[in-house]
């Protein structure tokens, strides 16, 4: 879960990913800024600096007096925008900085271009078009630039699909008398966020961030934990009092248990997520199935789950859940299949992702059952053959999303079947290694076809894959490790696939 990037997010030291960017509790001045999310401990703890808003101002004119550009600098405030921005600056208020017969000037007469110049960088209508073309990471340093700028820039409407991530070690902050206090999120409540993600938390830090977010027990939709010490008691806290509370993440938190699962789980929650969580077993499931019934949504990776737990989901939730996610669940095998697909046939979406165990008539079963499947995960199944493919072809008609990675046993003949599926659109063949040039002539009459991942693909050859300009449909193709893949292809992709990114 690549899309194309603008050359603007290219340049940005601050990275989003997935819709989640790291965002630090505000600073004293009530200013959040994106920090560096990459790179060495120091460069993470760097704040964004001022430097790298888009140079959308022109520079004052050279006419001006020295001292007067300092008269309408601010603190902190880029040079080219603090002097056309002054009007968010007091000009009857001296300025720290300045020596006191400066502090006397009388305010600054600026021709007229410089004032329609100014008028227009702080006219909300104007800000509230323009600031959409830029990136999360560049938001968080606009709105440093000057309060009108931020008022805007701290709408709702500019902060919707991003998910904050929160370091337990971030919210606090020492006092002079060695003690802690959490930090304010006054700055996260103007914006409105409706999801946190909270790494390394624990009990107590859950606990005050609901105290002190405003709109944590109404607003917060989604909540993510990675990494915490969150114990049965934590997790029922959270839930009982966080009652807006639709959507929730638990990856590599260790210290609940099922019974807490069993004291915690709301009939709210709509979408669950549970993954390397070492007490996660069959009982779990049975919570979820009897505890959950208008789950939509469920991800579940855990290495002691068994073909038993498959049989725990009501009628209820086969009405209600479209979405199933298992991933490296190595104990299931073809009998669970048997008991999921019966339990749920209404899945849209199912990813048996690393369930190593699941063989060809494990898949055959979910063809056969499954017919509104449009998307489907088989990688990292190494029983999987050719003959599991012929089954999604002949009854999976409405697939849209088809994950092969690592199926090491696939090999032309199976993309031959595959061949004949008019809904497929996304194909990833990740590392198969199996697939010949032969195997790829297959795959040129697809039209339907927009995405196509053969990256690592050992036995594809230049000639093979020149002949993808042929799906002249195509929007994404990837030859990442494809020895095939060369820098003559490339260019020849280029004037023959000239709307396709193609990654190399």
């Amino acid at each position: 879960m690549l899309n194309m990037s603008t050359p603007s997010e290219l340049k940005s030291p601050c990275v989003t990913r997935n819709g989640m960017v790291k965002l630090p509790p505000s600073q004293p001045n009530g200013l959040g800024s994106a920090s560096i999310t990459k790179g060495t401990p120091a460069a993470k703890n760097r704040l964004c600096q001022s430097s790298s808003v888009p140079s959308i101002l022109p520079p004052p004119p050279s006419s001006l007096p020295y001292h007067h550009h300092h008269h309408l600098d601010g603190p902190g405030m880029p040079h080219s925008a603090a002097s056309l921005l002054g009007s968010d600056l007091e000009p009857g208020k001296p300025h720290l900085g300045l020596k006191p017969s400066l502090r006397q000037l009388p305010p600054l007469t600026l021709p007229k271009p410089i004032l329609l110049e100014r008028q227009l960088v702080l006219d909300e209508k104007l800000l509230n078009r323009l600031l959409w073309y830029f990136t999360t990471a560049e938001k968080c340093v606009l709105a440093q630039v000057c309060k009108t700028w931020r008022k805007v820039l701290y709408q709702p409407k500019f902060w919707e699909g991003v998910t904050p991530i929160l370091h337990a070690k971030e919210l606090y902050t020492m006092l002079p008398n060695g003690e802690k206090e959490f930090v304010s999120l006054q700055a996260f409540a103007l914006r409105g966020f409706q999801s946190f993600c909270l790494v390394g938390v624990s009990d107590l830090d859950i606990c005050e961030f609901i105290d002190n977010y405003p709109l944590s027990k109404k607003g917060v939709r989604s909540v993510s934990l990675k990494r915490s010490t969150i114990t049965d008691a934590g997790l029922e806290v959270m839930l009982e009092q966080m009652q807006g509370l639709m959507h929730l993440e638990l990856s590599g938190c260790n210290d609940f248990t099922e019974a807490g699962l069993w004291s915690s789980l709301n009939a709210r929650l709509t979408s669950l997520s549970v993954s390397d969580c070492i007490n996660v077993a069959d009982d779990a499931i049975a919570a979820i199935s009897q505890l959950l019934p208008n789950l939509s949504e469920l991800s579940l990776q855990a290495y002691h789950v068994t073909d038993t737990a498959m049989a725990y989901f009501t009628a209820k939730q086969g009405y209600t859940t479209h979405t199933l996610r298992l991933h490296s669940c190595w104990e299931i095998t073809n009998h669970g299949v048997v008991n999921m697909v019966h339990s749920l046939p209404n899945l849209t979406a199912l990813s048996l992702s690393g369930c190593s165990k699941i063989t060809d008539d494990g898949v055959e079963l979910v063809a056969e059952n499954l017919r509104k499947l449009r998307s489907l995960d088989l990688s990292w199944c190494p029983r999987i053959t050719d003959m599991a493919l012929e089954y999604i072809a002949c009854d999976l008609h409405k697939l849209e999303e088809l994950v092969l990675d690592r199926c090491v046993r696939i090999t032309d003949t199976g993309l031959g079947y595959l061949s004949t599926m008019s809904s497929l659109r996304s194909l990833y063949l990740r590392w198969c290694c199996q697939v010949q040039d032969f195997g790829l002539q297959h795959l040129f009459g697809m039209r339907s076809l927009r995405l196509l991942s053969l990256a690592g693909c050992p036995l594809l050859t230049t000639t093979g894959l020149s002949g993808l300009i042929q799906l002249q449909e195509l929007e994404e193709l990837e030859l990442t490790n494809c020895p095939g893949a060369t820098a003559e292809l490339f260019k020849y992709y280029s004037q023959h696939l000239p709307h396709c990114m193609v990654i190399e």
